[in-house]
């Protein structure tokens, strides 16, 4: 079965940072490559960074030089840092597997966490 747990979001000022967390538990964490994607009220879900099994990292041109994505496989956890927030970066954030381009692989998914950049 498919489980993703996701935390480490809160209230953050704008410039702050914050770390956040994903348990993913699936079999073939080792093999896949991992993402965190973001979903606003009203929005698609979308792919905000991506790690492959190798370690090769991806990102939306809007978090690239702010966000870094990682990943421990003998935890099978993936974790997205988060740096010099700004209030745009308010959503909620998801983990999933990454299916191919910016796809989910996974129709489940964990039940998010919230981040919140005050201006």
């Amino acid at each position: 079965q498919v489980l993703f747990v996701e935390s480490g979001g809160g209230l953050v000022e704008a410039g702050g940072s914050l770390r956040l967390s994903c348990g993913a538990s699936i079999g073939i964490f080792d093999y896949v490559t991992m993402g965190w994607y973001r979903q606003a009220p009203g929005k698609q879900r979308d792919l905000v960074a991506s790690i492959t099994n190798s370690g090769s990292t991806n990102y939306a041109d809007s978090v690239k030089g702010r966000f870094t994505i990682s990943r421990d496989d003998a935890k099978k956890m993936v974790y997205l840092q988060m740096s010099s927030l700004k209030a745009e970066n308010t959503t909620v954030y998801y983990c999933n597997a990454v299916r191919t381009g910016s796809v989910h692989m996974f129709d489940t998914w964990g039940q998010g966490t919230q981040v919140t950049v005050s201006s």
